[in-house]
């Protein structure tokens, strides 16, 4: 996440003034070693006090800037909520406003195609509300743990994103793999659900105007693997991690034109911990599209 040009300032002024204070004291403590060096007890008093005043003021300081690049995110997050929010609902008015004036002139296809659109834009108004309610829940409810297939609900989930976002055939597609044997989890299905709906969804809206992601599940031994490999921007080698934070989003223009909240990936890393696995991404930089894994255990022999 980008930092406003003032919070960057706020931030150098603090560690301007950190270092000076720094500074400041280092000399204080030199003076102080060469005047009672044949003292052995205010030297070493001198010494212990210099310590306590530089670790209190790299601890200030770290917390001021933690708590201004915080704040950064949070007010990021709640600018890009209420985008997410607002956009929907003033579509949804404006096709209602549109039928109520002309209820009686508006052609029966022209209705229906507003219906649809009114209908789109409740889901996304849904999907937004259920990231919020999700990552303000994540790692506090119980698990609802049962077994099944992880193929099986990956390709549910690829159905439900094609007819979701009204892509062609084959624009998220799962890869075929030699080996029949059924991947079993024994999990909670809507949590994993939505972990590989945000990577699915994550990975189409960053591919642009063409969508073409490959989602692969592949076992390792006692574990699983999914993999949801796109053609988009890629990631930057130091944002690969930062990624699954909440609130982040990878800095640039891009990012700024496509709408998020930074919270999916979040949930993702968090369904993943929960399940005794972890999620991470692989990218070969910018332009070259990127590869999210999500691991998790296999469900082991007679758990039911």
């Amino acid at each position: 996440m980008s930092v406003a040009p003032g919070r960057r300032g706020a931030i150098a002024f603090f560690v301007t003034f950190s270092v000076c204070l720094i500074a400041l004291a280092a000399a204080l403590n030199v003076g102080w070693i060469v005047l009672t060096w044949q003292q052995v007890v205010p030297l070493l008093l001198g010494v212990l006090v210099f310590a306590a005043i530089i670790t209190g003021l790299i601890l200030n300081t770290t917390y001021l800037v933690r708590e201004i690049r915080r704040n950064e995110q949070h007010d990021a997050f709640v600018n890009a909520v209420t985008h997410e929010l607002k956009t929907p609902v003033t579509s949804i008015r404006l096709h209602l406003d549109t039928l109520r004036a002309r209820s009686a002139t508006l052609p029966e296809d022209k209705r229906q195609e507003f219906y649809g659109v009114m209908h789109e834009d409740t889901d996304r108004l849904l999907h937004t509300i259920e990231q919020v309610l999700r990552t303000g829940q994540a790692g506090r409810g119980p698990l609802q743990r049962a077994r099944f297939d992880l193929r099986d609900l990956v390709a549910e989930q690829l159905a439900l994103a094609t007819t979701r976002r009204h892509l062609p055939e084959g624009a998220v597609h799962l890869v075929p793999h030699a080996e029949t044997a059924p991947a079993i989890v024994f999990g909670d299905r809507a949590e994993l659900a939505s972990a590989i709906t945000n990577l699915v969804d994550n990975a189409i809206k960053y591919s642009g105007d063409r969508v073409d992601v490959a989602v692969a599940v592949v076992r390792h031994g006692h574990r699983v693997v999914v993999r949801v490999t796109d053609h988009g921007p890629g990631i930057p080698p130091e944002d690969l991690k930062r990624v699954f934070r909440r609130f982040y989003r990878v800095p640039g223009p891009l990012t700024q034109r496509i709408r998020g909240t930074g919270l999916g990936l979040f949930i993702v890393s968090t369904a993943a911990r929960r399940h005794g696995g972890r999620a991470w991404a692989t990218s070969h930089g910018p332009g070259r599209g990127a590869t999210f894994h999500l691991d998790l255990p296999l469900a082991p022999e007679g758990v039911v």
